[in-house]
Formats: C-alpha cells, structure tokens, sequence
C-alpha cells in the first residue's frame, strides 16, 4: 500500500475520511482530485490511499483487473489502522465506486474502531454497468454497523435514480442524489449541472452527514 495522499482544511477538521479510489482509476486521478479538494473546503480532512494492485501499475505492474472487492477488505483494514495512528477525531471510511463498496463491506466487520463514525461511497456500485437486471449488490448496505451515506448520480449507469425509486434501502442508509450526474457525477452539455457544482454539492452532504454523527 502506497502512503497517504493529504488534503486538510486550514482550521481544525470535523473529521477525517480515509478515501480509496475505484477499479479502474487511481488515487490521483482527476474526479478523486477535486473531490478530495472539495471535502478540504468543507472541513473534511482527506486520506487517500491505494490497494496494491493500482499501486503496482506505477512501478510498471500489470493492468489485470483488480481482485474482488471482497479480497480488498484486509487492505483497507490495514489502511485504517495507519490512519488510526496519524490522525485523531472522528473518522469516516469511504471511496469511489469500488473503493466505497470495500468501505462499506468493512463497515460490516464486528471489529470496528468507535472513532469510525460513518460511511460514505461515492457513486456505489448498485448493480453491474448496465445490468439492472443482475444480482443487487445491497449486502454490505444492509450488514453495515455505521451510518451510510450514497452521493450517486441521478443516471449513474450503476444504479440510476430511476432503478433506485424501486428499492428499499436499510434506515442506516441515506442518498444525495447529483443534478444528471453520471457515474463520475458529470451531467450531460444540456444540463443546467455542471461537474465542479455537482462535486461541491456531494462534499457538502459529506459535511452535513458528519456534523450528524457528532456526539
């Protein structure tokens, strides 16, 4: 695993998120950039930090797929008891697309720190791209022990607004939905939307939602 890559706010942070990227992007790309500079403006200190896998590509690694979701949890784990040491206050896990789905999976585990609060994944992997019809992944949404949090783009290709309307998530779970945001929160040229909007928009639910879990 790769060292952490900080974003801090200037004052005191209300929290601090240990973020991990999605399957095909790593932690620096452009989406998780913004957003973690986003996060930084709302007082969210931002960890990130890579599995093995993506780190491996730097070195001239090979591109296969990733593992498993599952099979990333012990990494994770590991990341968070870095974090334990290097930061103090509130904790929240989370990540992009698969990042936030292994977060969400962790959050299950009966283990747990009590300084982890929440969980937040941004745009979650509901289903398959393009197969609403596959097998919901919805276990590690129900299985959490922590307050969840979905910012998820109204026709994310994972699970739209629309495919959404006709599930029933657990109580624990909540959803902010971005203006025509796709999987990357982007909307389409027509929308009245823009990206950077939609982006700021999900760092400031990420603020709310952590200003809930206070004591």
């Amino acid at each position: 695993m790769s060292d952490f890559l900080w974003n801090r706010p200037e004052d005191e942070p209300a929290a601090t998120l240990l973020m991990a990227h999605g399957a095909g992007a790593p932690m620096d790309s452009a989406f998780m950039e913004k957003l973690a500079n986003a996060l930084a403006d709302e007082g969210i200190a931002v960890a990130r930090f890579e599995f093995a896998y993506m780190a491996g590509r730097r070195t001239g690694g090979s591109k296969r797929p990733p593992p498993r979701a599952d099979r990333l949890i012990g990494e994770f784990q590991t990341a968070l008891q870095t974090l334990l040491a290097d930061a103090s206050g509130p904790l929240l896990l989370g990540g992009k697309s698969m990042g936030g789905r292994v977060a969400a999976m962790l959050g299950g585990g009966g283990s747990l720190p009590q300084r982890v609060r929440g969980i937040c994944c941004f745009g979650y992997p509901f289903h398959p791209t393009g197969k609403p019809d596959a097998e919901w992944r919805l276990s590690p949404l129900q299985e959490s022990k922590r307050p969840v949090l979905i910012l998820q783009g109204d026709r994310d290709p994972f699970g739209s607004k629309a495919e959404l309307d006709t599930v029933t998530l657990p109580g624990t779970v909540s959803l902010t939905y971005l203006e025509d945001g796709n999987h990357d929160f982007g909307p389409r040229g027509k929308s009245p939307a823009t990206l950077d909007g939609n982006i700021r928009s999900a760092a400031g639910a990420v603020a709310a939602f952590a200003a809930s879990l206070r004591d």
